[in-house]
């Protein structure tokens, strides 16, 4: 029933991101520029778990075929 209710209400609104790259921060509060780095820290943690899974992946095949 989600479809019908889409085309009835249109889509849920989506929601903005808390940072967007480049975004100006002149206008944001010592807190709020703090909520940001803690939230741009966690994405940076995501990407480096992200790599080292890749890299293991790679390492994992590499190993095998060279076996």
């Amino acid at each position: 029933m989600a479809g019908f209710d889409d085309e009835v209400f249109g889509a849920p609104p989506v929601k903005p991101p808390v940072h967007a790259i480049g975004q100006p921060i002149d206008d944001l509060s010592a807190p709020e520029l703090a909520e940001r780095i803690a939230v741009l820290k966690l994405e940076i943690e995501r990407l480096e778990r992200a790599i080292a899974h890749r890299e293991a992946t790679r390492d994992a095949a590499a190993a095998f075929f060279k076996s």
